[in-house]
C-alpha cells in the first residue's frame, strides 16, 4: 500500500504547494500553508456502524434507529457531572489546562476510577507523548493506584506516534484511550514536528476516526497557550465533542473543571477539587468552598448565592474604591466582566447619587472562581457603596438581582434555590429584587428575605444604621 503523500494548503484560498512557503503564491497570504495529508478520493469511505456499503441516503427523524448508549461513569462524581453524567462511549473529549494544574493527575485517577466503578468493561489504555511508563508509575503510586482493578487494566504505552497509539487500542480494544497530549502526537505521513498545526489536526482526526468508527471513547490531553486558549488550531476544539478547562491557581489548592463545549450535557456545570498529596480530591461541600477564609462583614464585601448549572455556590464579591491622584481612574476586575463593572459604577453615580468618576475601582470575586451572571450586580454594587463609605454590610446578609439602567432591580432565574443554599449555609438576611405582582417569594425557614425595588433602596437598607469600620479592623467573623 502506497505512502499516503503530504501538501502544503493555504488555509485562505486552499491552494496546494509541494513545499512550505512563507507567502501564498496564489492570494499572498502570510504564513498559512498548513501541512495536510492528501487523501485519495476514489478511495471507498468507510460505512458508519448500522449502515451498509454504497451512498447514504436521507431518513426520517421517527425512523432513525434509536441507539441506547449507557455512559460509562469514570467514578469521580465531579468529573461525571462535568461531562453529563459520565463519559459516552465512542466520544472525543479535549482536556486543557495550564502546566502543572493537574491534568495528567485527574486523567490517571478518571483510568484509575473507571476500571473500578465499570464492572465487566475492557480497560483503559494511556497513550503518553512526554513521559516514560516508570515516571507514569511514579505518579500512580504516589495516588495509590498501583493494586487492585487499576494496576491490572490499567495500560501504559509509550508512545507518540498515532497510527502505533490506534493499532494497539484496536487490538486491545479498551474502553477509553487517554493521549498525554495531543501537542506531542505525530503521524509518520507528516514532515512537520510535533505541535506544529498540520499535525495536531491529522493526530487529532485519526483518533476521532477511532473514537467514532470503533466505539471507543478517547480523551486527549492539550495544552494551554499564554493567553489561556488551547494550543493549535480552531479546528481542534470544533472537531471534539466536548472541550473541558481545569482551571485555578497553580500554587492554590482549589481547582475548577469547566466544560466550554459539550455535545452530551450542560456546559452550566462545574467541578471543584482541591490538590492534596494523594492527588486531586473533591470538596464535600463546593457551596461553602469559596468562603473558605471569609473573615466575615468588612467595608467592600457581599456574599452572593449564584447558581452554577444545577448547583449553587455562594461567593464573596470584594470592592475597593481609592480615590484617584492623577490620570485616568483605574478600573480593574478579577472573574467579573469589566463591563458589567463600568456599568454599575455609571447607574451608581446617576441613579444612587454615589459618583466613582474620580475613585480607582478594583473589584474581584475571592477563591479564583469567574462567574459572568447578571445576578451579580446587586452584590457588586453594594460592595462598591459598601467600600465607599467605609462601612461593612451587616454580618450574615447575602444580596442578589441584577441593575438595569434606570438603577431598578431585576430577578434572577433559581431564586429559591440559592435561598436555600444561603439559609442552609447560616445567612440570616437576603436582599433580593422586588418579584412581580401576583407572584410570592416561598418562605425559608431562618432567612429574613427583604425586597426592593431599586439599588438606591438596597443601598439604603444594606448600610443603615452601619457605623464606620475601625481601620485595619474588622467585624467577627458569622461563619463556623
Amino acid at each position: 500500500m502506497a505512502r499516503p503523500q503530504s501538501r502544503f494548503i493555504c488555509q485562505r484560498c486552499a491552494e496546494s504547494f509541494l513545499r512550505w512557503e512563507g507567502q501564498c503564491r496564489n492570494c499572498g497570504e502570510w504564513n498559512s500553508l498548513v501541512e495536510t495529508i492528501v487523501r485519495d478520493p476514489s478511495r471507498p469511505r468507510s460505512a458508519a456502524p448500522g449502515q451498509g456499503e454504497g451512498s447514504a441516503q436521507a431518513a426520517g427523524l421517527a425512523q432513525i434507529a434509536d441507539v441506547d448508549l449507557p455512559r460509562l461513569p469514570l467514578g469521580i462524581d465531579e468529573l461525571d457531572r462535568v461531562l453529563g453524567g459520565g463519559l459516552v462511549p465512542g466520544s472525543l473529549v479535549l482536556v486543557g489546562g495550564e502546566p502543572g494544574i493537574g491534568k495528567s493527575t485527574l486523567l490517571l485517577q478518571a483510568a484509575a476510577g473507571l476500571t473500578r466503578a465499570a464492572h465487566g468493561v475492557a480497560g483503559v489504555l494511556y497513550a503518553t507523548g512526554e513521559e516514560s511508563p516508570a515516571q507514569v508509575r511514579l505518579r500512580a503510586g504516589r495516588l495509590g493506584l498501583l493494586t487492585g482493578e487499576p494496576g491490572e487494566r490499567v495500560r501504559v504505552l509509550a508512545e507518540h506516534d498515532v497510527g502505533r497509539i490506534v493499532e494497539v487500542a484496536r487490538a486491545e480494544r479498551p474502553a477509553l484511550v487517554i493521549v498525554d497530549s495531543i501537542q506531542t502526537a505525530t503521524l509518520e505521513e507528516l514532515e512537520g514536528a510535533a505541535g506544529s498545526v498540520g499535525q495536531v489536526r491529522e493526530s487529532a482526526l485519526r483518533l476521532m476516526e477511532l473514537a467514532k468508527g470503533d466505539g471507543i471513547a478517547v480523551i486527549l490531553v492539550g495544552h494551554v497557550t499564554k493567553d489561556g486558549a488551547i494550543a493549535g488550531p480552531k479546528t481542534l476544539e470544533h472537531l471534539v465533542d466536548a472541550v473541558i478547562s481545569l482551571e485555578g491557581e497553580r500554587f492554590a489548592a482549589l481547582r475548577l473543571l469547566l466544560a466550554t463545549k459539550n455535545r452530551f450535557g450542560s456546559t452550566d456545570e462545574i467541578g471543584v477539587f482541591e490538590m492534596e498529596d494523594r492527588g486531586l480530591v473533591e470538596v464535600a461541600d463546593p457551596a461553602r468552598a469559596f468562603l473558605h477564609g471569609h473573615a466575615g462583614s468588612a467595608p467592600g464585601s457581599v456574599v452572593a448565592p449564584t447558581l452554577e448549572g444545577s448547583r449553587p455556590i455562594l461567593v464573596e464579591v470584594q470592592a475597593l474604591t481609592s480615590a484617584s491622584t492623577y490620570g485616568t481612574p483605574a478600573r480593574k476586575a478579577s472573574g467579573l466582566d469589566p463591563n458589567r463593572l463600568s456599568l454599575i459604577i455609571a447607574v451608581l453615580g446617576r441613579r444612587a447619587g454615589l459618583g466613582l468618576g474620580s475613585h480607582d475601582v478594583y473589584a474581584n470575586l475571592a477563591g479564583g472562581l469567574a462567574v459572568m451572571e447578571p445576578g451579580l450586580d446587586l452584590p457588586l454594587a453594594l460592595a462598591l457603596a459598601s467600600s465607599l463609605r467605609d462601612r461593612a454590610i451587616a454580618p450574615g446578609s447575602v444580596a442578589i438581582g441584577e441593575v438595569g439602567l434606570l438603577g431598578e432591580l431585576r430577578g434572577v432565574v433559581g431564586l429559591e434555590r440559592r435561598l436555600r443554599e444561603a439559609a442552609r449555609l447560616g445567612f440570616t438576611r437576603a436582599l433580593v429584587p422586588r418579584p412581580a405582582p401576583g407572584t410570592a417569594l416561598a418562605t425559608i425557614g431562618g432567612l429574613d428575605v427583604v425586597t426592593v425595588e431599586t439599588l438606591a433602596d438596597a443601598i439604603k437598607i444594606a448600610l443603615a444604621d452601619r457605623a464606620p469600620a475601625p481601620h485595619g479592623g474588622a467585624v467577627p467573623a458569622m461563619l463556623g
